[in-house]
């Protein structure tokens, strides 16, 4: 018997602020973002063209020095291209741990860096519930490592605010 979910809505709506605020500096081409009353620098987000692309950057993530340190012996991930363009997800089986994400025109919101950390975070975390607590921390650990210490404090305010634990 899994874990009931009881974040995950929260854990959703607090990634899409962060990656509103991350569109918004990128519209006006100003890093720099007004965040509860402190400026910070937002670094670029990576975006991909395609699911070889996000097979690139999710191979060289797994091969940080960092990550491999902090989970070491991480198993092999892949990337497919599924249907539709309303979800990605992480799924696991006895023989590969693979990452579904759209590819179709409309899909670019999940062919973004946050939304690829976010389901390697699932990888890297197999503890229940899939949103829960240990989810959230391996997440920001893994956004600190790969993207730098102000978008994980982003995050962990953010996700505060919407009470994710």
């Amino acid at each position: 018997m899994s874990a009931r979910d009881f974040q995950r809505a929260k854990v959703y709506a607090a990634e899409e602020f962060v990656r509103t605020l991350f569109d918004r500096a990128g519209e006006r081409a100003n890093p720099v973002v007004e965040f509860f009353g402190t400026q910070l620098t937002l670094p670029p987000e990576g975006r991909f063209a395609s699911v070889p692309a996000v097979q690139r950057y999710i191979d060289e993530v797994l091969a940080m020095p960092g990550v491999q340190r902090r989970w070491p012996g991480a198993p092999p991930l892949r990337v497919r291209a599924r249907r539709g363009v309303a979800a990605a997800h992480y799924e696991r089986s006895a023989d590969a741990a693979v990452i579904a994400v759209p590819e179709q025109r409309g899909s670019g919101w999940a062919l973004r860096e946050l939304v690829v950390l976010h389901e390697i975070a699932h990888h890297l975390c197999d503890d229940p519930p899939p949103h829960g607590p240990q989810f959230v921390a391996t997440f920001c650990e893994l956004t600190e490592a790969v993207m730098g210490p102000e978008v994980a404090h982003v995050l962990r305010v953010v996700f505060a605010k919407e009470g994710v634990r």
